[in-house]
């Protein structure tokens, strides 16, 4: 974190976080706020993890603005209708009056207001009606989750025009990094390591400081695999088991099999994400669920799901849906369990008793997915721990993995590794908004034709912690992680984690478990065989990852250098062992 205070931080604030509920800034808003006022900037870029308190920050900053009079009016600019709301409302409870309502065609709002809350998309339909309104006033303009200005050409150029006349411009976000090679506006570069152009943020406060201050939860990520069924446009049924090495079309079809709400895999992973809600209620008695669906068909299917398991009726809000904001808003204020959302529930939107959530589309950016967990790492009080469900699949644990990583904006960044964390992002944006609209080409070009899940392991602080062998839902192994208490420290998080796994190791050694299951892998059938040592070397090569950073792929690729061989998804018994073996040998030099 720049500038980050040596004192010690306060408890974390009992309530959210919006300026004037609590009794105090927390130490890295006031060390920003030092900052910001010691160089009294025309520009001031903020990048603070989701959770952390960027809207009291601004805030502080805004009420700071009007009182010496360096500015007098205040123009919020959102991604979101739901967020102007949401911005108005922080702000009114600061004292200062907020138009979320105000639209550059009608041009004038009340004198009762000191400031209006638009949208990127608003701005740039008529950037010289809000350009002329800056012009009239001495503006400071907050620019919230300022890398959509880089969505659409048109919007980074309707924010320019717009705003390039503010007095003051406060700039915000939790999610800098995006794959274009459009700059953001007001946003300064500088030159990387590499030479390429990064983006330089005046203040940073990521997820692993706030996390070590106790101003964000720790995260669980609880990884599910299993068998997948399908057949394809040309009539072929594929069956696979999810998380292992696939190419990129057959795992696309296997996480959409596995989501399915017709399968099997769905249904399991949502019994038990049911099941840790109510551990976790045991402690905080109005924890809530999300579960982030990718359209609406089976965000509903979801939902009845749900109500079957837990007998409540969950809150569905759907994108398209009139009065979705006063849903979330009755949602946020109430002790019920479950709410399903397709995207209406994602960067900004704050509902702070979020605590488990259930990864169910096929939307996987690193922008994104950082966006969606956000919603849940929020801390109201000290101890507070959130779950995260989701598909073993490779990217997605790799998102869990970097939770911790600090990444900026680079500039015309070559985007041609599968593997690299900012790959292809609109392109899988693109294709899973495609998806609500279902085309028949694509409906006829897979069925899902079943799905089975089992546990695989938990993700937690950059680690694995599991079971040897096949977890089967509803066993005693994967309760021994759902029953984790609600209310723990980080570090007493991670002291069960490494308790339990230690203990259920010792209890199989002691039965012969674990040594039947290894005499057991030669007597498998091929494909069952061959499952067992993909996953061995998929663990090792995770392991790598965490050790060294290198990407999966990339590892992958360096082990069939080595080896020799086709890629691990087709590779057979021996060339497995003998990958594994290598990255074995690799650990052991690396350590000696």
């Amino acid at each position: 974190m720049t500038g980050r205070p040596e004192a010690p931080l306060p408890p974390a604030w009992p309530d959210r976080a919006a300026w004037g509920t609590a009794p105090s800034l927390r130490a890295w808003q006031q060390a920003a706020m030092d900052l910001y006022q010691s160089r009294q900037p025309q520009d001031f870029l903020a990048v603070a993890t989701p959770g952390a308190g960027k809207t009291t920050f601004a805030l502080t900053v805004a009420a700071d603005l009007l009182s010496r009079r360096v500015v007098d009016r205040i123009t919020v600019v959102a991604p979101t209708e739901h967020l102007k709301t949401q911005w108005a409302e922080a702000a009114a409870r600061a004292g200062i009056p907020i138009d979320p309502a105000y639209s550059a065609g009608k041009g004038k709002t009340s004198d009762d207001y000191v400031g209006i809350a638009v949208t990127y998309a608003g701005v740039a339909v008529n950037p010289l009606a809000m350009r002329i309104r800056t012009e009239r006033f001495k503006t400071l303009v907050i620019l919230d989750e300022i890398h959509h200005a880089g969505d659409a050409l048109s919007w980074g150029e309707g924010v320019r025009e717009s705003f390039d006349p503010a007095t003051r411009r406060l700039a915000l976000t939790g999610t800098p990094f995006r794959s274009d090679i459009n700059p953001i506006p007001f946003v300064s570069y500088a030159p990387g390591d590499d030479g390429v152009p990064v983006s330089s943020a005046d203040f940073t406060y990521g997820y692993a400081h706030a996390l070590s201050d106790h101003v964000v939860r720790p995260v669980l990520f609880m990884a599910y695999s299993g068998e997948m069924q399908w057949r394809t446009r040309a009539g072929d049924e594929v069956v696979a088991r999810l998380g292992e090495p696939l190419t990129k079309d057959m795992h696309a079809q296997a996480l959409r099999t596995a989501l399915d709400p017709r399968g099997s895999w769905i249904p399991a992973v949502l019994e038990a994400a049911d099941r840790r809600l109510s551990e976790v209620r045991r402690h905080v008695p109005d924890a809530g669920g999300l579960v982030i669906a990718g359209d609406q068909e089976t965000a509903r299917a979801y939902a009845a799901i749900l109500k079957k398991v837990s007998g409540e009726s969950p809150t569905v809000v759907l994108s398209d849906e009139k009065g979705s904001s006063k849903k979330i808003e009755k949602f946020t204020h109430s002790e019920d369990r479950w709410m399903v959302a397709v995207r209406m529930v994602s960067e900004g939107v704050d509902v702070p008793r979020l605590a488990v959530g259930v990864w169910a589309t096929t939307v996987s950016t690193p922008l994104f997915f950082a966006q969606a967990v956000g919603r849940f790492v929020r801390a109201r009080s000290r101890g507070e721990t959130a779950t995260v469900f989701l598909p073993s699949a490779p990217h997605l644990l790799e998102f869990a993995s970097d939770m911790e990583a600090q990444r900026d904006h680079v500039l015309g960044r070559k985007v041609t590794d599968d593997d690299d964390i900012f790959a292809a992002e609109e392109d899988l944006l693109a294709a899973a908004n495609a998806e609500e609209g279902a085309s028949g080409e694509l409906e006829m070009s897979w069925e899902a034709l079943g799905s089975t899940a089992s546990f695989d392991h938990v993700l937690y602080d950059g680690a694995q912690f599991g079971h040897s062998g096949e977890v089967h839902v509803g066993s005693e192994e994967e309760m021994d992680f759902l029953g984790i208490p609600g209310l723990l420290e980080p570090d007493q998080v991670r002291e069960l984690l490494h308790s339990r796994q230690s203990e259920r190791a010792r209890k199989q050694k002691a039965s012969g478990v674990e040594d039947r299951v290894v005499d057991s892998v030669e007597q498998l059938s091929t494909h069952q065989q061959l499952g067992v040592l993909r996953r061995e070397l998929n663990g090792l090569v995770a392991a790598w990852h965490h050790r060294t950073g290198q990407a999966h792929g990339i590892t992958h690729n360096a082990l069939r250098k080595e080896c020799g061989g086709p890629p691990a998804a087709v590779a057979n018994a021996d060339q497995l062992h003998e990958r594994i073996n290598r990255i074995r040998e690799w650990a052991v030099k690396q350590t000696s």
